[in-house]
C-alpha cells in the first residue's frame, strides 16, 4: 500500500516559524541535531497553533473526532488545538502512565528504543494524530499501529517541522507548517 502524497509545506529556513527553532547540535547524542520549540511556546502560541491549522486541508477537521496526542511535545500541540476546536483528545504515553487496559508497542528511535502505551478500551473514533516533529517516523508509527489496533481511524499526522529525508512513507497523510 502507497502512502498519499504529502501536501506541499514551506521549505524555506526564512518562514518566520524557524526563525525562533533552536537547533542544538549533538544533543541527546553525538551526530543528532535537536530542534527545539519551546521558544515558539514561549511568546508565539497564537501564530503557531494558527499555522498548524493552515497546513490541514480545508474540510479536514470535520472528519476528525478526536486528537491522537503523543508524549510529550504532542500533549502541548494537541492540547492548545484541541482548546481552540471543541475536540477531546486519546493520549499516547510512555510505558506506566494511563491506568489498564492498555495496549502497547515498542519501537526504535533515532538515538535508541521507546514504547508507547494507549488505553485499549475507547470507542472507536476518527483520529488525526498529533507531534512536534517527524523524524525517523517510528513514534508515528506506532502511534497509528496502536490505534489501527484499538479500532480507531487515523486519518493523518499533523507536525510542526517534517524532516523528510530522515523517514519513509508514512501509512497516512502527513501534514506540517515546516520541512527539512
Amino acid at each position: 500500500m502507497s502512502a498519499p502524497a504529502t501536501p506541499s509545506v514551506n521549505t524555506s529556513k526564512d518562514h518566520p516559524l524557524w526563525q525562533l527553532i533552536r537547533t542544538v547540535p549533538d544533543f541527546p547524542k553525538p551526530g543528532i541535531d535537536f530542534y527545539d520549540i519551546t521558544p515558539l511556546l514561549r511568546s508565539h502560541v497564537d501564530e503557531l497553533i494558527d499555522a498548524l491549522l493552515d497546513a490541514l486541508p480545508e474540510g479536514l477537521m470535520d472528519e476528525v473526532d478526536c486528537l491522537g496526542a503523543v508524549e510529550a511535545r504532542g500533549f502541548v500541540f494537541a492540547s492548545l488545538l484541541a482548546g481552540r476546536l471543541g475536540k477531546g483528545m486519546i493520549l499516547l504515553r510512555k510505558p506506566g502512565k494511563l491506568p489498564p487496559p492498555v495496549a502497547n508497542k515498542s519501537y526504535a528511535l533515532e538515538y535508541g528504543k521507546d514504547t508507547l502505551e494507549m488505553q485499549n478500551n475507547l470507542p472507536p473514533e476518527r483520529v488525526l494524530l498529533v507531534d512536534d516533529i517527524l523524524a525517523t517516523g517510528g513514534t508515528l508509527n506506532t502511534a497509528h499501529t496502536l490505534c489501527h489496533s484499538a479500532e480507531h481511524t487515523v486519518v493523518g499526522v499533523l507536525v510542526l517541522l517534517d524532516l523528510i529525508d530522515l523517514h519513509e512513507p508514512l501509512p497516512v497523510p502527513v501534514y506540517s507548517v515546516l520541512q527539512a
